[in-house]
């Protein structure tokens, strides 16, 4: 629909301006957030600044981290995120295709140059992304990449903030929640005898920055995605939504705090097949310039009476009354104590 309005509003501008005039404008415009791009970079110093994270794959039992490392090279106007050294293709689907890490780079640029500059290809131009071909971040077919969206942006993201607070540490706000949170689950409904399947991913929360505490609760950075009514849900599926609330305490501590992440938990109504992909559940959100940790994501089940925790990636069966509890991440804290 926001295609087809752009597609009438575009003709209507051709029909009353002419197509010459039209395309004159938007080339004028892609060369102003160009120039506004270029200059923001261009105040950033010079340098190569490395940084690096994980993912969380569970293989049989196991959990092996997958290393994402980059170099961030700021040369005048330009910016270069190089992943030489990133791991290389997985057998798990949290591979990424390169649009991801690309996008993940620009959206770094973009909330570091500013708002003011009109969204356009302008914007990419002075931004370059390098890549290894069939590493995590650059994977090429048959590679799984159904993580890759979804969770493999995030830890993009937070290598290339990571980096870039090296050169431009009061701009740079600590690790947020780096997950998404992402429960998928299906069945059949006993109110209408009909399949149904549900997906949601869940806010958490949002790193501190200079001056700033980070913020509780709610979706951030790749995330794109907002909070699902507890009234909607309970309405459309056989689900119910027990406790729904913000986790105390699991921001980071610092000068200034890291958001808290959500407690949600949800009972099942009916049987059904339940599949998690988090992230975030061994290796904590970071805090920057002496401020804390955020708090580890943490998955729970509770069924036949008892309650076990359940690793960030699993797929498994649950029973009418079974319930499931998704506590995600806090932010990072930034600062010291007395930096405040």
């Amino acid at each position: 629909a926001a295609a087809r309005v752009g597609e009438r509003r575009l003709q209507e501008l051709v029909a009353a301006h002419g197509y010459d005039l039209v395309m004159e404008y938007a080339h004028h415009l892609r060369a102003y957030s160009e120039r506004l791009t270029r200059a923001a970079i261009a105040a950033w110093p010079d340098g190569v600044y490395r940084f690096e994270d994980v993912l969380e794959w569970v293989e049989e039992g196991q959990v092996a981290f997958v290393p994402i490392r980059v170099a961030a090279q700021i040369a005048g106007d330009e910016v270069t995120f190089d992943f030489s050294g990133t791991a290389g293709v997985m057998h798990g689907s949290l591979n990424a295709v390169i649009a991801i890490a690309q996008s993940s780079c620009y959206y770094v640029v973009r909330c570091l140059v500013g708002d003011a500059v009109p969204m356009n290809e302008g914007c990419f131009a002075p931004v370059r992304v390098v890549a290894p071909d069939n590493c995590v971040v650059n994977a090429r077919p048959p590679a799984a990449v159904a993580g890759g969206n979804v969770e493999t942006s995030q830890r993009i993201t937070d290598v290339g903030l990571g980096a870039l607070a090296q050169a431009i540490p009061d701009l740079i706000p600590a690790a947020s929640q780096g997950t998404m949170n992402n429960l998928t689950a299906g069945g059949v409904d006993p109110r209408t005898g009909l399949p149904f399947a549900y997906y949601e991913t869940m806010g958490g929360g949002t790193g501190a920055a200079r001056g700033v505490d980070g913020l509780s609760g709610i979706h951030s950075h790749m995330s794109n995605t907002l909070n699902t009514p507890v009234e909607a849900l309970e309405y459309a599926y056989p689900l119910r939504v027990v406790r729904y609330a913000l986790r105390d305490g699991s921001g980071g501590k610092g000068g200034w705090r890291g958001g808290d992440g959500l407690v949600r938990e949800i009972a099942f109504l009916a049987d059904a097949d339940v599949t998690l992909l988090t992230e975030r559940r061994r290796l904590a959100p970071y805090g920057l310039a002496g401020g804390g940790p955020g708090a580890t994501g943490t998955n729970l089940l509770f069924q036949d009476g008892r309650t076990a925790r359940l690793p960030g990636k699993i797929r498994f069966s649950v029973q009418a009354g079974d319930r499931v509890t998704i506590a995600s991440p806090g932010g990072g804290g930034w600062g010291t104590a007395d930096a405040r």
